[in-house]
């Protein structure tokens, strides 16, 4: 239902640290009809090119990137929210981030709600290409 807004397109962007690549960061919307804590933030998953990125690498920021949460974190998180209209940010600390090429690139977004027992997600893949530098 909400696959199509869980990986914005063309989102993606190097994350630069001391004049190096050392992620990446892509833009999702949250799978669901309205805003959450972030301690409802169930998984996040990042899949590049038929490999799954390690969970330890993963990062996210609902608010432009001014606080960051391991996953595990999110957990915790009930001060911060997620809204509907928001989009947040997820970031893959990987050396050189995506790299040049072509990149078939997979975020699975999954989260809790109070009213529903399970939790559920949305996916969505895309061909991402970066440029040479």
């Amino acid at each position: 239902m909400f696959d199509g807004y869980i990986y914005t397109e063309g989102s993606e962007k190097p994350v630069w640290e001391d004049d190096k690549i050392v992620g990446f960061d892509i833009a999702t919307r949250i799978p669901y009809y309205r805003g959450i804590p972030l301690s409802m933030v169930h998984d996040v998953e990042v899949v590049v090119d038929g490999k799954p990125v390690e969970r330890e690498t993963i990062r996210f920021s609902a608010d432009n990137g001014e606080h960051w949460f391991t996953l595990d974190e999110l957990w915790t998180v009930s001060s911060f929210r997620w809204e509907y209209a928001d989009e947040a940010i997820v970031r893959v600390m990987r050396p050189d981030g995506l790299g040049a090429g072509e990149h078939d690139v997979t975020l699975r977004v999954s989260i809790r709600v109070a009213y529903i027992p399970v939790p559920f997600s949305g996916e969505n893949t895309r061909k991402v290409v970066i440029p040479a530098s």
